[in-house]
């Protein structure tokens, strides 16, 4: 039985590697999506540097001396009668010169000797712009003996000296350009290559998940609800798909980040980068306590939802009985209390995001504060630049994302991991009915079937047939009659393999009938349920069952066998008349029919009814009766039913009585044995 268990942290290793294994087959994919990760992790940590770099090399280009060249000299510009460049050897250059901020104005000093230059330099860099003293269009500063002089420049001078920079600024909007499309490409790519990858698991494992079902014994459907079922196939296999689209390459992308982003600012300048880290251990603490509380929240989350999807899946299945027993209120209470566990279990999720978010968010806001604080400080003392104070707010802002992304990442990885776990169970059943790797194929199966000492229980020991025989030869009708609970319907059970026996042995034509491949087994037998199953589609595919070698012409055959031409022919599309859930649409004597014409167009050696007149009108039965004769012509024929009226023709009725045979004989033989039997056929006659 599938159990709502949690996911034990000591299994998730074990999960997490069971997960990662459906990733073989698309590990190409993935390798191209990590690199494809690591190229955009790569140019959002550029991004920053790239600017921070045009800052400082040509925005505040004007602080970098000028020295006097010779005209073919690297980057040299024309400029008052000598050429000038920013590109120099100072073993070769004996005149420099300086642009000075002073007051929104820029001052030019000329003909500067090296400490000259290094003076001004310094004085404007320390801050000591008090130095400087203004006198008409120039201004002037004191270095020992000699005051020095700086000319105010018009604007057409400034851009003629400034043209490098307005190119190196140009240049740089041109990488940063490319940079951000390279980034949006490889984006673009890295997300179709994932969400491809992620659905093609999903399929793969939802495929999975089906194809076993389908291998598991009866028991396992006795004993699981289908809205739990449902919800694995549906709800828990989706959650996976977020974590092979998003989260296995988010958390490699986020990490990657942290690191990167933590390597680049310490070799930037390593004082900014401690003063960066100084709240790591805050956040370390703050994640780790998010992580514990997210994954409790999560498998909370998980198992409300299964709850809630088996109670409606049940309820809605039996709207009928609801309503004809004006259970509607109570029903409605039912819900109610577990709709509000749902809702608390999702505000307690939505409650611990909305209290780690904020919280981490205002620790990158004190972080911000530090480092605008500090930064700004050296920048005025002239020991940081302007673009590196600008790198370090870009990647303060850009380190506390990936940390947030990377604990809430974790916290769907929970969630992830707490479905597959569901999952898991499921896959990990063991089916209980094992076929032969080699199994005997019989090219046509006669009828002959043989119980010899047979013990069978649905559970444990509580047998429900104990030490049961009979034979019943090819081409013969048998009945099996008795108390509810007697073990009728399980014998019918048995015969088609849908449980396994404790004790003794099946036979089909003398082999034993685990021998037998169950796909050919089955084939062979038709049964015909009490309760009939219509399926969602049209007539004729629930009479084929989608069996393509079935033609049209043997299904209208079947159907005028068994007397249900003329009702579906009065539909208005025939045959491709569209059938709602369960046939609702049609009456149970209509269901009937259907069943038996699919029952037939099967061409079973073998035929089981279970109670198939139960709930039939007297008319239809009329006509359900005339088709049973023609399907029971030939072949072996077991039936189970209440109504003994419907099986005195029979050519051997079985007797059941608390698992083990009492009688069995003729419908005459057994009413002179004057037995258990007679009592029932007396019981009913009276009634």
């Amino acid at each position: 039985m599938i159990k709502e268990t949690d996911v034990t942290d000591n299994s998730h290793g074990n999960v997490l590697l069971r997960l990662l294994s459906y990733l073989k087959p698309y590990w190409h994919q993935m390798l191209i999506a990590f690199i494809l990760v690591l190229c955009i992790t790569g140019f959002e940590l550029y991004r920053p540097i790239l600017i921070g770099d045009a800052i400082d090399q040509y925005i505040n280009g004007y602080n970098k001396p000028y020295a006097v060249v010779e005209k073919d000299s690297k980057n040299s510009i024309a400029y008052d009668n000598y050429y000038i460049s920013k590109d120099f050897d100072t073993h070769k250059v004996s005149k420099y010169l300086q642009i000075v901020l002073y007051k929104d104005n820029y001052y030019l000093f000329k003909s500067l000797t090296l400490t000259e230059q290094q003076y001004i330099s310094n004085s404007v860099n320390n801050n000591n712009i008090l130095n400087f003293r203004l006198r008409s269009n120039k201004i002037s500063i004191q270095k020992d003996t000699k005051e020095l002089q700086g000319t105010r420049l018009t604007s057409s001078e400034l851009k003629q000296l400034r043209t490098s920079d307005f190119s190196g600024i140009k240049l740089a909007a041109m990488i940063y350009l490319i940079v951000l499309l390279f980034s949006f490409l490889f984006n673009m790519i890295q997300t179709w290559i994932l969400q491809l990858l992620g659905q093609n698991i999903v399929y793969n494992i939802r495929k999975e998940i089906y194809e076993h079902i389908h291998s598991l014994s009866l028991r396992f459907f006795d004993i699981n609800p289908v809205g739990r079922i449902v919800t694995r196939i549906t709800n828990d296999v989706e959650a996976l798909s977020e974590m092979f689209s998003t989260i296995i390459i988010k958390l490699f992308k986020n990490s990657i980040k942290i690191i990167g982003l933590a390597i680049v600012m310490i070799r930037i300048d390593l004082k900014m980068a401690l003063f960066s880290f100084l709240l790591m251990p805050f956040i370390v603490l703050l994640t780790f306590i998010f992580k514990k509380i997210s994954r409790a929240t999560y498998r909370v989350t998980r198992t409300k939802l299964t709850i809630i999807n088996t109670f409606l899946s049940e309820n809605i299945s039996g709207m009928k009985l609801i309503q004809i027993f004006a259970r509607e209120k109570e029903k409605y209470k039912e819900f109610e209390t577990k709709n509000k566990e749902v809702y608390k279990a999702f505000f307690r999720e939505m409650m611990v995001f909305a209290i780690f978010r904020p919280s981490i968010y205002m620790l990158s806001v004190i972080s911000l504060v530090i480092i605008i604080g500090i930064g700004g400080s050296s920048v005025l003392h002239g020991a940081l630049t302007m673009g590196t104070l600008f790198i370090f707010i870009q990647y303060i802002n850009s380190f506390f994302d990936p940390i947030q992304e990377l604990a809430e990442q974790f916290g769907t990885l929970q969630s992830s991991l707490a479905s597959a776990e569901k999952i898991f169970t499921i896959l990990d059943e063991e089916p209980m009915i094992l076929e032969k790797e080699e199994p005997i194929h019989l090219p046509d199966i006669k009828g002959k079937i043989e119980f010899k000492n047979v013990w069978f229980a649905y559970e444990g020991e509580e047998y429900i047939l104990k030490d049961v025989s009979f034979t019943i030869l090819p081409g013969e009708k048998v009945a099996f009659v008795g108390a509810t609970g007697a073990g009728k319907s399980s014998i019918l059970n048995l015969i088609g393999r849908y449980y396994d026996i404790q004790k003794g042995e099946i036979l089909i034509d003398g082999i034993n009938i685990k021998e037998l491949s169950k796909n050919e087994l089955r084939s062979s037998i038709g049964q015909v349920q009490q309760d009939v199953f219509i399926f969602t589609g049209d007539i004729k595919s629930n009479i084929s069952l989608n069996r393509e070698d079935i033609t049209m012409e043997e299904i209208e055959k079947a159907c005028e066998h068994v007397n249900a031409s003329p009702f579906i022919h009065n539909l208005p599309n025939r045959f491709d008349e569209p059938v709602s859930e369960r046939g609702a649409t049609f009456s149970a004597g209509q269901r009937q029919l259907l069943s038996f014409a699919r029952t037939l167009a099967y061409k079973p050696n073998i035929l089981v009814m279970d109670e198939a007149t139960a709930n039939i009108d007297t008319e239809t039965e009329t006509l359900i009766q005339d088709a049973l004769e023609k399907l029971m012509d030939g072949r072996t024929t077991i039936m189970v039913a209440h109504r003994l009226s419907t099986i005195q023709h029979a050519d051997n009725i079985i007797v059941m009585h608390k698992g083990r045979i009492r009688e069995s004989g003729t419908h005459q033989e057994l009413l002179i044995q004057n037995g258990i039997y007679k009592k029932l056929y007396e019981l009913q006659l009276n009634s």
